[in-house]
């Protein structure tokens, strides 16, 4: 993912802008800061730990997060704490699903011109949906099917993702930071003519300390 990750960047800040895209990275650095210290006051052990992209849990999903910390990743960073301090990773992807996005994805960030990477935006938007609903059936029928009674699972998972709704009525389930926030966060940076007030407004709440949660 090194390549891909720094081909994204790259397209990202092309897109906001030198400043915006120091002050989203600033925000987001925040914003794991405010998760890590977030678990790092919890006892986590035998917590079980789900992840947005992780298709393997023992050996190979600890080399995957190993991987992850090596390339700077943050959320994964948190994880390896967890890890060491007797948390439980599993499997949360089913491996087809996730190769047959990242190729779509890939395709975009290694286009050579734009009216090539028109295209295969365009042809990753025409299966985007079912993708992204097939993945989330997966996690959400991993968690069902793992997450025993009385137990407490972490879920890392994307903004546009939409495990919530599928997950039996019988989990009780406490948000870190509303989803609805950090889509409205997302959907306002990447509007040219953003409300700016509303932005640091969303940004202040994204790296704000985490509180009143169910645990």
């Amino acid at each position: 993912m090194g390549s891909l990750a720094s081909a994204l960047n790259e397209g990202a800040a092309a897109g906001l802008g030198q400043e915006l895209w120091r002050a989203h990275k600033e925000i987001a650095s925040d914003f794991w800061h405010s998760i890590g210290h977030f678990f790092g006051c919890l006892d986590v052990n035998g917590f079980k730990v789900y992840q947005d992209g992780l298709v393997a849990d023992g050996t190979d999903g600890l080399r995957i997060v190993k991987e992850g910390i090596k390339q700077g990743s943050k959320n994964f960073e948190i994880i390896g704490k967890l890890l060491e301090r007797g948390a439980v990773l599993v499997k949360t992807e089913e491996l087809a699903l996730v190769i047959q996005e990242h190729a779509y994805i890939a395709k975009m960030a290694r286009s050579k011109s734009l009216k090539e990477r028109e295209a295969a935006a365009l042809r990753y938007k025409l299966v985007q949906s079912k993708l992204l609903r097939q993945r989330d059936d997966f996690i959400a029928r991993k968690i069902k099917e793992t997450l025993g009674e009385g137990e407490t699972g972490i879920l890392f998972i994307g903004a546009y993702h939409d495990i919530l709704s599928k997950l039996p009525k019988d989990i009780q389930v406490s948000q870190v930071k509303d989803v609805a926030k950090v889509r409205e966060y997302h959907k306002t940076l990447a509007n040219p003519k953003r409300d700016g007030q509303r932005f640091h407004q969303l940004a202040e709440y994204l790296i704000s300390p985490v509180t009143n949660l169910l645990f």
